[in-house]
């Protein structure tokens, strides 16, 4: 398959260029991303947490947990889609990206898109959400698919809130399934 040759291709890139040397110098690795090379559907959240920078996979902590039951929900598996961040690195203490952090990882989350050419992004969070679609408030957007251009490629983006949000507020949970559950109809029917 020669998605996943370009990713693993990119992968090493990343490593070579060392785009952020402080985030790569305290983590324990890059993490690229997993699922699908030819996915129709790439979800992409902010960075890595420690679950994830110990294992090299995204999403394998307790948000990572909630994302398998929506997934499970829409009737799809982890295999069917394509998961990532913006930022490769764990941030240290788990705390949000940096601005400098997101901008240096943002041609290389571009390059991953292209290779995959999904017909959806799913962006989980604001800190994702508002890189492809810099006017948003999660809190009004949620679940509102839009398209958006970058260069000669459009996307359909649509911004949920992360996983986490639900772990955190639970009152959460319905409103993300609610979304997922629309956001995996529209994706289907692109």
């Amino acid at each position: 398959m020669i998605q996943q040759t370009l990713l693993d291709d990119l992968h090493a890139r990343i490593i070579a260029d060392n785009p952020c040397p402080e985030l790569a110098q305290q983590a324990t690795q890059l993490v690229m991303g997993a699922g699908n090379a030819n996915a129709d559907i790439v979800f992409i959240g902010e960075a890595p947490g420690k679950n994830e920078d110990e294992q090299g996979l995204p999403f394998v902590g307790a948000a990572g947990k909630f994302l398998n039951e929506m997934l499970a929900a829409a009737d799809m598996r982890r295999d069917d889609v394509y998961i990532t961040n913006i930022v490769k690195y764990r941030p240290p203490n788990n705390r949000d990206p940096l601005p400098e952090e997101k901008k240096a990882f943002w041609p290389y989350l571009l390059q991953q898109i292209e290779i995959i050419n999904p017909k959806v992004v799913i962006t989980l969070g604001r800190h994702s959400g508002a890189y492809f679609i810099p006017d948003l408030r999660i809190s009004a957007d949620h679940g509102k698919p839009r398209k958006v251009r970058y260069g000669d490629k459009e996307f359909l983006v649509i911004p949920l809130y992360h996983p986490a949000a639900a772990l955190y507020n639970g009152g959460m949970r319905q409103t993300l399934i609610d979304d997922f559950l629309m956001a995996a109809i529209v994706a289907r029917t692109v």
